[in-house]
């Protein structure tokens, strides 16, 4: 991780209750410069609006170089936006594209909703401004009965890229390794989605509902924790379920190696990691290992871990990450052979 990574995240991403969570793992005191990016409440919404959003996104004329004449001219078909505070260019545009500021999409409409159970937990910049969220959450961490501490959540994210429409969507922050996670969250009807288009825009209504699943995150998810923890997954299932989520090519070279190193982290986080040993043996347990080696191990190409992380939290990737780990098992733990095995 670039040192001008972590001098982005230390400036740029704003953490709460870290009387309750701690601190953010990417987290280095010696770059929050004068004022610390950390809060052991929650993160105030002033600080919000100064901090991260308090510039405006300002649209701009498209010109190319003519190739025959050499000579710029306009091309009326896009338009830019950029940064009014440093002129960034965060993404190019036809002209109906209807843009979204953050202060009002993600503040204003639901700033104005938040009461004493519900505050921001987390807020920040990615892409140079061009993403961002603001997460809600309670504000105390939730223990099952199983061990585990999680903080249900609601992101709220939009972005001047054209990469994100604005959306509002439900996930949970698992305390012990930082990881957001998402398990069965991720069904229909559990996000609100608003387009960049000209009639865009979000009901007060719609709002109140997507912060009342903030609470109905908390029971769903301690359910199903519940539910796998309950799911017990043998030795040779544990072996079963690594042959299909990590296929070691049969010729040697850097795939076989790369995949025998995933395979050796996965089984070591499964059997001696205190992020996830706790559950071994149940179907939480493998969950909570692919989700670990994802966000800490896994090799990251073409980006920093901390800010792909992030992106896939507010993007999707998690619930597809958790989904596709749930339906890999789901189909061993069907299998007669491996149950009769068992």
């Amino acid at each position: 991780m670039s040192q001008e990574t972590l001098e982005w995240l230390n400036a740029n991403v704003l953490i709460g209750f870290t009387d309750k969570r701690g601190t953010a793992w990417h987290h280095r005191r010696s770059l929050e410069g004068d004022e610390p990016n950390h809060y052991p409440g929650p993160v105030p919404v002033e600080d919000v609006r100064r901090r991260l959003f308090g510039w405006e996104a300002v649209s701009g004329e498209v010109f190319v170089k003519n190739p025959v004449t050499g000579r710029l001219q306009q091309d009326s078909t896009r338009q830019a936006f950029l940064r009014s505070d440093n002129g960034y260019v965060m993404g190019y545009f036809t002209p109906g594209y209807q843009p979204h500021p953050y202060e009002e999409w993600l503040i204003n409409k639901i700033g104005s909703l938040l009461d004493d159970e519900l505050s921001i937990g987390s807020a920040g910049l990615l892409r140079g401004g061009a993403v961002a969220w603001v997460s809600i959450e309670v504000p105390e961490t939730i223990t099952t009965p199983e061990g585990v501490e999680f903080r249900p959540n609601l992101f709220g994210t939009t972005s001047f890229d054209g990469s994100l429409k604005t959306r509002f969507k439900r996930a949970a922050t698992n305390i012990v390794c930082d990881n957001t996670m998402a398990l069965a969250l991720s069904e229909a009807g559990q996000e609100i989605a608003i387009k960049h288009s000209r009639h865009s825009r979000l009901k007060v209504a719609e709002a109140r509902e997507a912060l009342n699943l903030v609470y109905q995150t908390a029971d769903d998810f301690a359910a199903e924790i519940t539910r796998l923890c309950q799911t017990t997954v043998t030795d040779r299932q544990w072996d079963a379920f690594l042959d299909a989520e990590v296929r070691v090519p049969a010729e040697k070279g850097r795939g076989r190696t790369l995949a025998e190193k995933k395979r050796d982290s996965l089984t070591r986080l499964w059997n001696e990691d205190a992020r996830v040993a706790p559950w071994r043996g149940t179907a939480y347990g493998v969950v909570q290992a692919v989700n670990t080696y994802a966000h800490h191990e896994a090799t990251v190409r073409n980006v920093h871990r901390p800010e792909r992380n992030m992106l896939r939290a507010i993007t999707g990737g998690v619930h597809e990450m958790d989904r596709s780990i749930l339906s890999t098992l789901t189909g061993l733990l069907d299998r007669t052979d491996l149950v009769r095995a068992a």
